[in-house]
């Protein structure tokens, strides 16, 4: 007996009608338009930032030397350990170093390019379905969405891996449509390779996914099930293989998985990068323990302080899209999409324990690009009904009042600006409640007047972050905000000043973290220098920034480089990266990012300087994770160092010449 499926009579209303029009003649060129202006935004004044986050830099440089060291994320190209993520992004910077050579431009470009890659492709995602108005709408709010500007133009992972999610979306929007299972499998594998760029993140939207094609695909249940194991094992053998490889080849063949406490890619993804994020059982973080010190867990997390400036504009409107969409529109498979991934990251991300940074909310802002760009069509079409009049016309008002209250935060920022926010979101819900009176003028006047009420607060951050280099591993868009402090908003003992990225810094204090305050040269911050993720960046290095190493250390660093596996070995990443950048020979860095990985034992340290392998040892630094269950293993190399060699200071940066 034969069995045939037949799909659910209620399917074809949530696909796209055939044979549809042809786009009118101006939507081309808006398109073009909107990724032009994305492209000047994104690449403008680039090369200010210098190096971005210099942990990534010095990796992607190591890639660009060692193929070895590109394919496993190495810090240097002497492969002695990784950075602490896949390495999917710095596949893509290691090979633009290696074919235009080491630059600032090579290490972000990509980035910016990314970024206009994405916004294109959130376009289509939403257009096929929506409409290109809808479509446009959408990758306008992404692309001035401030914290996406500045992902877009650093050299973090987050830029690789939005691009690679919103392909999954496309994915998922194709099989959708015919219940295709390549595309299916073409969505999973999207996932997967994010996955390979920051690990349990990317999986975030696969809740979604599942849900979606379970709920609305064109076939019948058992193929939905059939299909859905298929994309499940898709995305296990795209996110594995790397793995796989990595925890079968011997450890003395590889490099140390940075992060990791035993040298274990799975540690890494399950423990530190995994679920410890949740838990704040991060065994090695600077955070310290449950809880963490990364911010008050809550709903509010992503709206309080600089947190709110960075995605929230629009998350109260997208929200109030998400259940319009949901009640009204006929294709309720994108609000699932799109929706799932924005409330399953919002959840995450309020309730994280573990180490938290304002600038992951960048994962917010596709999926409430789109919810905005679908709502506005949806309600649009159906304006004829008062209550989504009042849905839409409600939307806009709430999206002025926010705006009013974030500009409001940075009090000396363009002052006339929340008041204009304010009037013309007001003005333009009126409009909307009387759209059908008003002529096409008086018309195009409102929406010009909803647009700018919707759009003007996250362009002028947008503006403000494109204008201000960042550098260093914690970084945030727009203004100075009264009370934040970036990433952290007063994670370490005693607080500190905030605003966007550390103005002003850490100045001298040493009570902030476990073992005292990094120091790169002299062995401390500066007063008043800053310190890690600071707007501008330069001076010291230390546990979030990279030092800055003076010209006559640099000759020294390079005088017969050739003969060493490494020119020097300095405590943390960030640390040696200042050193592997303006040298561009290898560094390596004991302990991995927090000094507290580890790498190597104070056996293995003695044996490369007894075998001649490291010339010199910075010393200085004064940091580790040792306090929240990390390795000591740092400040015993450090000790041994000062107590059989005899220092000496170059350029202000206390060193020790190893050879015998």
């Amino acid at each position: 007996m034969t069995t045939t499926l037949t799909p659910p009579a209620a399917v074809p209303t949530d696909r796209p009608p055939a044979g549809k029009p042809a786009d009118p003649v101006w939507v081309r060129p808006a398109l073009a338009l909107l990724l032009l202006a994305t492209g000047v935004l994104y690449l403008w004044n680039l090369s200010a930032s210098g190096w971005g986050n210099a942990f990534y830099a010095a990796a992607a440089q190591a890639g660009g030397e060692s193929w070895k060291a590109w394919f496993f994320g190495s810090s240097d190209a002497s492969n002695f350990i990784t950075v602490d993520k896949t390495p999917a992004a710095l596949w893509v910077t290691g090979l633009a170093v290696r074919i235009f050579g080491l630059s600032s431009w090579s290490i972000l470009a990509p980035q910016a390019l990314i970024g206009v890659a994405t916004v294109w492709l959130l376009y289509l995602t939403v257009r096929r379905w929506h409409g290109p108005v809808a479509g446009l709408l959408a990758g306008a709010v992404l692309a001035t969405t401030p914290i996406a500007a500045l992902m877009f133009r650093f050299n973090n992972p987050d830029a690789l891996l939005m691009l690679l999610l919103v392909a999954g979306v496309y994915g998922m929007v194709r099989a959708l449509e015919r219940a295709g299972t390549w595309w299916l499998v073409f969505a999973a594998s999207a996932v997967g390779l994010g996955f390979l760029t920051k690990m349990l993140q990317a999986l975030l939207v696969v809740p979604a996914f599942a849900l979606a094609y379970l709920l609305f695909a064109p076939t019948g249940w058992g193929r939905r099930l059939v299909q859905l194991l298929i994309a499940g094992a898709a995305l296990v053998v795209s996110a594995g293989w790397w793995v796989a490889i990595v925890e079968l080849t011997p450890a003395s063949w590889r490099p140390f998985i940075g992060g990791s406490q035993d040298n274990s890619i799975l540690e890494l993804t399950l423990g530190y990068n995994g679920f410890g994020r949740l838990t704040g059982n991060e065994t090695g973080s600077v955070g310290g323990g449950q809880g963490g010190g990364w911010g008050e867990t809550g709903w509010s997390r992503l709206f309080d302080g600089q947190a709110g400036g960075q995605a929230s504009w629009l998350l109260p409107a997208a929200l109030i899209f998400l259940v319009a969409g949901l009640v009204w529109s006929s294709r309720r498979a994108a609000y699932v999409l799109w929706g799932g991934w924005l409330v399953t990251t919002t959840v995450v991300f309020s309730s994280m324990q573990g180490i938290y940074h304002d600038y992951y909310t960048v994962a917010l802002a596709p999926a409430i690009g789109a919810l905005i760009g679908m709502g506005t069509a949806t309600l649009w079409r159906r304006r004829a009904d008062l209550f989504a009049l009042l849905t839409l016309a409600g939307a806009v008002v709430i999206t002025a009042v926010w705006s009013f209250v974030l500009l409001n935060r940075s009090a000396d920022f363009h002052p006339w600006l929340r008041v204009a926010v304010l009037v013309t979101g007001l003005l333009g819900a009126v409009g909307i409640m009387l759209s059908e009176q008003l002529g096409r003028r008086l018309g195009l006047a409102t929406a010009a007047a909803a647009l700018f009420a919707l759009l003007g607060g996250p362009v002028a951050y947008t503006l403000n972050t494109v204008a201000t280099p960042h550098t260093g591993s914690i970084v945030t868009a727009g203004p100075a905000v009264a009370g934040g402090f970036g990433g952290m908003r007063g994670g370490f003992p005693g607080g500190f000043p905030g605003g966007g990225g550390f103005n002003g810094g850490f100045g001298g204090t040493n009570g902030g973290l476990p073992g005292g305050v990094p120091g790169g040269a002299n062995g401390g911050a500066t007063a008043g220098g800053g310190f890690g993720g600071m707007r501008g960046g330069g001076g010291m290095g230390g546990l979030l920034n990279a030092t800055t190493p003076s010209a006559e250390l640099v000759s020294l660093l390079k005088t017969n480089a050739d003969r060493y596996t490494w020119v020097a070995a300095a405590v943390g990443s960030n640390n040696a990266s200042g050193y592997q950048l303006a040298t561009e020979e290898p560094v390596m860095a004991i302990g991995g990012f927090n000094g507290s990985d580890p790498a190597p034992s104070l056996a293995a340290f003695q044996q490369y300087v007894q075998e001649g392998k490291i010339h010199y040892f910075i010393g200085g630094a004064a940091f580790g994770g040792q306090s929240n269950g990390g390795s000591s293993v740092s400040a015993e190399i450090a000790e041994w160092v000062a107590e059989n060699y005899t220092a000496q200071t170059v350029g202000g940066t206390t060193l020790y010449d190893l050879t015998p």
